[in-house]
């Protein structure tokens, strides 16, 4: 009887797989698969060819991964390429290859962010205005202050339902963690007022037209349609970046990082200080109220 035959596509199906059981979200398996096929792509070219019957990548050399880690740092972010060279290591570790791992980019932490990534909260307030005036979604300026006044992940809001609404507070698991969000009551009220409106008895409350949850697609394409009427660059305009207003104006209020880190679901306070990264023009004014230059030279 022949044995079946070991292919390359056979093993990255097993590492999807192996991530699937580790309750990897689909966002994170779409992107592991995107990037190992990237290298594969390249390793193929660069004759890494096919695994052998132990299943090890034949052909592969410290000197194709340095190339192929130079190669994308010509084209993406540090960032970017950190990221992608995540999805090569995961995949070598589970070929049984961890001792062929390669180095991320080192990456100096950042003190603030860009002006153009930072969503104020004047520019908050247009955006909302401007989505109030959207006919064709009526729900999207309440689930936009949704986001913003409870810090929560648009792929959570699902768990936004009548029940949560009455009872002031939503049961979260993400990414194998629970938590509990809190519906403050000025938004709870405008909820429950939704709630009527639509006359909703249970499950999720933001709904498409079909009765299905609203997709982050959905919100996602909403806001960048109200660049023109808000007045706001489409960069700026991307459900997340209401989770980090959130953050920031949280942390302000109390500087309490610890909890607001547990508010956000983050396993890593070091991922919650990137969100309160305040822009470089605050960074500015900062360094020019220290009064550390003489008026003459």
């Amino acid at each position: 009887m022949e044995k079946p035959v070991t292919t390359l596509e056979s093993h990255i199906q097993a590492y999807l797989a192996y991530l699937r059981d580790e309750e990897k979200s689909r966002n994170t398996l779409s992107k592991y698969e995107y990037d190992l096929r990237r290298f594969i792509k390249f390793l193929t070219e660069a004759g890494g060819g096919e695994p052998d019957k132990a299943g090890a990548l034949t052909g592969l050399t410290k000197e194709i991964l340095r190339a192929y880690k130079d190669e994308i740092s010509q084209s993406y972010a540090a960032v970017s390429v950190n990221s992608m060279l995540a999805a090569v290591n995961g995949f070598l570790s589970f070929q049984g290859m961890g001792d062929m791992h390669i180095k991320q980019l080192r990456i100096q932490h950042r003190v603030f962010c860009g002006q153009d990534e930072e969503l104020d909260r004047e520019e908050y307030g247009r955006i909302l205005e401007a989505a109030a005036a959207e006919k064709k979604q009526s729900n999207l300026n309440l689930i936009l202050q949704t986001i913003c006044a409870t810090g929560i992940r648009v792929g959570e809001l699902v768990h936004i339902t009548v029940e949560a609404v009455r009872a002031g507070r939503a049961d979260v698991l993400s990414k194998g963690k629970a938590r509990q969000i809190l519906i403050p009551a000025s938004l709870r009220r405008l909820l429950l007022e939704h709630i009527e409106r639509k006359k909703l008895t249970t499950g999720s409350i933001f709904l498409t037209r079909s009765g299905r949850p609203v997709h982050r697609s959905n919100i996602w394409r909403g806001m960048k349609n109200l660049k023109e009427a808000a007045g706001v660059a489409a960069a700026k305009l991307f459900p997340h970046n209401l989770r980090r207003l959130f953050a920031r104006v949280y942390y302000d209020i109390g500087k309490d990082l610890a909890r607001l880190a547990d508010i956000l679901g983050h396993s890593d306070v070091r991922t919650t200080q990137i969100y309160i990264m305040s822009s470089g023009h605050e960074h500015l004014r900062q360094l020019d109220r220290m009064n550390l230059v003489a008026r003459r030279a």
